[in-house]
């Protein structure tokens, strides 16, 4: 089959994977569809843990329809993720596909975890299972970029996310900062809280914003049915009694006394199964966590306001550099609108 159709084919996989957003985790999000005679057959995507995978449910797709193995016989899967190879809380995937006679099955991207990369790629291999890997892969990579780097170094990726006016500002002397940036963007926070495990603030900022941490709809009401990122509030000062005030339905005090702290936290979050931090604020717990190393990506979303005044809060404060040699690089890029704000990401070298 054409290159083009591949990648056509993948894009489909990686719309199914998507699906799941923020559902999935510690899992990845993954897709998959199948193909025969230039045709999809079948479609699925892994919904939540301990379900079914995504390869399964696009199999169980063709059989519910047809109720005939051989509607797949000789068929191409299209998977944004190596298939697994082990039995855990479901059978490996790589029996079901071999059983289905599929004759090829085409992989975005192998499995991160060095003990299992590759493994089902042979097994396919000998079972006269032609195989392709790569396709799409920087998409199927991005799309579960926190979930890789969690496996690898067992610490949760870090997402730093700032609001700020088009002179570096994120609130006003008093702490006013209610809205810097439109609806739309606000829309990307409330994804950005989806796709989280955790959300991270400073003590500043629970105390002035009282800002719920959870995941909203459109009418800023709590999503019941959702699973709620963990709330985590880092602050040397605040106590426990005060955090409950603030949060009556719960939240964790993080108190990193030293910028060594970070490391332990981080290492400590990875071992309970958060793959994902999402950083909301202020403006000096994003200087320590930037000073600390522990930020992987950050995106900032510029307003087209200007706030003015040499007391309002900068985006990111800390200690005063001596030279641009000391500015963190990032690579990368991106630019994306959303209404009338401009974010920007990337990640830090």
């Amino acid at each position: 089959m054409a290159e083009k159709n591949h990648k056509k084919y993948m894009r489909m996989a990686l719309s199914q994977a998507k699906k799941a957003w923020g559902q999935t985790s510690p899992n990845p999000m993954v897709g998959s569809v199948i193909v025969k005679d230039d045709l999809i057959i079948g479609k699925g995507y892994h919904k939540k843990t301990g379900e079914p995978h995504a390869e399964i449910n696009a199999i169980n797709s063709v059989l519910n329809r047809s109720n005939s193995r051989n509607k797949l016989s000789g068929s191409t899967m299209y998977v944004t993720l190596e298939p697994c190879s082990t039995y855990r809380k479901t059978p490996p995937c790589t029996e079901a596909i071999v059983k289905a006679g599929i004759k090829e099955v085409v992989i975005g991207t192998t499995d991160p975890n060095p003990n299992h990369a590759g493994i089902a790629v042979k097994i396919l291999e000998q079972n006269w299972v032609n195989v392709i890997i790569g396709i799409e892969e920087e998409k199927c990579l991005e799309l579960n970029e926190a979930f890789f780097y969690w496996i690898v170094h067992k610490r949760p990726f870090v997402l730093l996310k700032m609001a700020m006016t088009l002179d570096g500002k994120i609130a006003t002397e008093n702490g006013n900062s209610q809205w810097i940036t439109g609806p739309q963007a606000r829309s990307r926070v409330q994804k950005l809280r989806k796709w989280a495990d955790a959300i991270l603030i400073g003590g500043t900022t629970a105390r002035i914003d009282k800002p719920s941490l959870t995941v909203r709809d459109k009418k800023s009401k709590t999503l019941k049915n959702w699973p709620q990122p963990r709330r985590l509030v880092a602050s040397t000062s605040m106590t426990q009694a005060e955090l409950d005030e603030i949060f009556p339905d719960g939240a964790e005090l993080i108190k990193a006394r030293r910028q060594s702290d970070w490391n332990d936290i981080m290492i400590c979050l990875g071992s309970e199964n958060t793959t994902s931090v999402l950083v909301e604020g202020g403006g000096e717990l994003a200087a320590e966590l930037l000073k600390a190393g522990i930020v992987n990506k950050v995106e900032f979303h510029v307003a087209p306001k200007i706030l003015t005044g040499r007391d309002s809060r900068p985006v990111i404060g800390g200690g005063t550099p001596f030279s641009l040699e000391e500015a963190l690089q990032l690579k990368n890029i991106k630019i994306k609108k959303y209404g009338k704000d401009i974010a920007v990401s990337g990640y830090l070298e």
